[in-house]
């Protein structure tokens, strides 16, 4: 049931029960009116019956008591499946922290980068990833205009925010952040709405590109001194400035600094492979 209707939904969850039940080799049934229910889970209809799967937070609204048994480790994610609002099961998926993660916000963090997640799973899946990973805060069992929000308030404190997301969910934070970074492997909508996408959707690429753009920032800088220095020095001395003092440039000699300014800006650069390597 699950499948039938997770078969028409872009969310990782969606597609941790998909591919499970093609390795139960169960055949999804046709799921009609299908309809997202932004940050709380999918509705359609089976058999002429509503039939939805959704968080936690939907049966606290609802009003249904949750089994004892649902959440049995702390890393699990748990979705429910009801029936014409009657609960019917509920299926527990794990997340695995990719072994890349780590490496990657080791960097980040080596550059002084502050590292927060944002993520509408339950208190403690976000908890033991925060911990895990050693981040530096987290966020949990947030809806899409939540990690907007979350964005906003940073920005308002004068940070200057990077959004990595993959869903439809984080579209509206993705746009709203000053470089959303969509993974490659997520949803059309986060994709379109990023800065930026990560073919590869290697944790390792996010702290690559912000290392390579800083990088580049600083080069920029440097060749611009070196331009800069060029004109400052060598144009008014052509110009005879100084021819008081006997000091006068040759267009020869002119002509030589300039091409020698040229070569060292384009030597600089060429540098930048070995930083980013």
């Amino acid at each position: 049931m699950a499948a039938s209707l997770e078969t028409q939904s872009e969310h990782p969850i969606a597609s941790g029960i998909v591919n499970r039940a093609k390795e139960k080799e169960l055949r999804p049934k046709e799921a009609k009116e299908f309809s997202n229910m932004k940050g709380k889970g999918v509705k359609a209809k089976l058999d002429g019956k509503e039939t939805v799967v959704a968080s936690p937070g939907f049966l606290k609204e609802k009003d249904i008591r949750q089994p004892e048994n649902a959440f049995k480790d702390e890393s699990e994610t748990v979705v429910f499946v009801l029936v014409e609002d009657k609960l019917a099961g509920f299926i527990s998926l794990a997340d695995q922290v990719r072994e890349e993660s780590h490496e990657a916000i080791k960097t980040l963090k080596s550059k002084n980068i502050k590292i927060v997640m944002a993520t509408g799973d339950n208190e403690k899946v976000a908890k033991s990833v925060a911990k895990t990973l050693e981040l530096d805060n987290y966020h949990s069992q947030v809806l899409p205009e939540d990690k907007q929000n979350i964005i906003k308030k940073l920005q308002e404190e004068g940070e200057f925010v990077a959004m990595t997301g993959d869903g439809v969910n984080d579209a509206p934070a993705l746009a709203q952040a000053d470089i959303g970074i969509a993974v490659g492997s997520g949803t059309d909508v986060a994709a379109e709405t990023a800065d930026i996408i990560l073919v590869n959707s290697n944790p390792k690429d996010i702290a690559s590109l912000i290392l390579f753009g800083s990088a580049t920032h600083r080069k920029m800088i440097q060749n611009l001194l070196w331009a800069a220095g060029y004109n400052v020095v060598a144009i008014p001395l052509a110009a005879g400035v100084l021819i008081s003092a006997g000091i006068l440039l040759s267009p020869a000699v002119g002509a030589a600094l300039m091409s020698l300014s040229t070569i060292i800006v384009a030597i600089n650069s060429q540098m930048l492979r070995r930083q980013v390597s």
